[in-house]
């Protein structure tokens, strides 16, 4: 993406919110690239998300390349009068053999697979998934881009719970192993905002977790 400022800019205010629901919410199967559908309360959420965008007009509206995530942020997009950028570095990690499946059919399948996983997703993760640092480093890298080119700028990006959770510990020198301990969970359409700076390499600040978005 190229750079849209120069100079000695303001930091950029990145609000990074989770898409709404799917029909896999409620079993809690792992959803990574597999196209999934948002449910009524998913839609409901992206509306409400839909809303706050409306009162607070950021100045973009990013997206996941998957389904989910763009149906939930493309309400976002044209309430605040924006087109929706789509960028694939943002699209959730690929799970491996735990794709559609459950923690409990997972430990049917193999027990000690789920407790390698569980004490060090790091050093185990599921076997065939994206390695959770490189996943890290690509959102990272990805959303670290975004506050560069719209330094000084509000952009609202919706994209997913593990991958935005790995994100977030890269920006914040967090260690990666602790992704599912420090942040056990991103709710749908929440809001967590974070200030990067315009000039893409320094510290990150945490300004807000998880806020519902009409109490943001």
């Amino acid at each position: 993406m190229p750079e849209r400022n120069s100079g000695m800019a303001a930091p950029a205010r990145l609000v990074l919110t989770r898409h709404g629901e799917t029909v896999w919410h409620a079993e809690n199967r792992y959803a990574g690239r597999t196209e999934v559908d948002l449910t009524d309360v998913g839609r409901s959420q992206a509306a409400a998300l839909a809303s706050w965008a409306g009162r607070e007009r950021p100045d973009a509206v990013v997206s996941s390349p998957l389904g989910r995530a763009i149906e939930t942020a493309r309400p976002s997009a044209r309430a605040a009068g924006r087109d929706l950028v789509v960028v694939d570095a943002l699209t959730e990690v690929d799970f491996g053999v735990a794709e559609g499946a459950t923690i409990a059919e997972l430990r049917r399948l193999d027990p000690d697979m789920v407790d390698r996983f569980r004490r060090d997703p790091v050093a185990h993760p599921f076997p065939g998934a994206e390695e959770p640092e490189i996943a890290a480093d690509r959102s990272a890298e990805a959303l670290r881009r975004l506050a560069t080119e719209y330094a000084g700028d509000m952009i609202l990006v919706v994209a997913h719970n593990t991958l935005l959770r790995l994100a977030l510990c890269r920006l914040l020198d967090i260690p990666i192993p602790r992704y599912r301990t420090v942040f056990p969970r991103l709710d749908n359409a929440a809001l967590t905002e974070v200030s990067v700076p315009a000039d893409g390499t320094g510290p990150v600040s945490l300004i807000s977790l998880n806020v519902p978005p009409d109490r943001h």
